[in-house]
């Protein structure tokens, strides 16, 4: 099936240096590959169930979103043990520190990805019994 997006330049740019230099035959190929990593990734979050210890980090623009995010792990303070912040010019990165339901922490994970101002955001977890 062909479909077309809309991506930066720069990225693309980016992508098509990383999966030729990785030997790809093609761009499709690469796309396809990083699409079915993208689906594992949600499936483990999806189907996991029970109680978990995770490592929520993402990174934003900090004058964009700081204060909703703030309000964002007020919400989870249930699941958020504690949390570690950096700064580079105007991007933060942060992590935050999680034990408890994995929907909970899952609904954090989504919830965080809702922001403009958030460019990424990636959990590891792991069963916490």
């Amino acid at each position: 099936m062909r479909t077309s997006l809309n991506v930066p330049d720069e990225l693309l740019a980016a992508f098509d240096e990383t999966w030729e230099a990785e030997g790809y035959e093609s761009r499709s190929r690469a796309v396809r590959e990083a699409m079915q990593e993208y689906v594992e990734a949600h499936d483990r979050l999806e189907s996991m169930t029970g109680e978990v210890v995770a490592l929520v980090g993402f990174d934003y623009r900090h004058h964009e979103v700081i204060e909703e995010l703030h309000g964002v792990q007020h919400e989870y303070q249930d699941v958020i043990l504690n949390t570690s912040h950096t700064h580079q010019g105007e991007w933060c990165l942060e992590s935050l520190f999680c034990r408890g339901d994995v929907a909970r922490v899952r609904e954090l994970t989504y919830r965080l990805r809702d922001f403009d101002g958030v460019r990424r955001v990636k959990q590891m977890l792991i069963r916490a019994d």
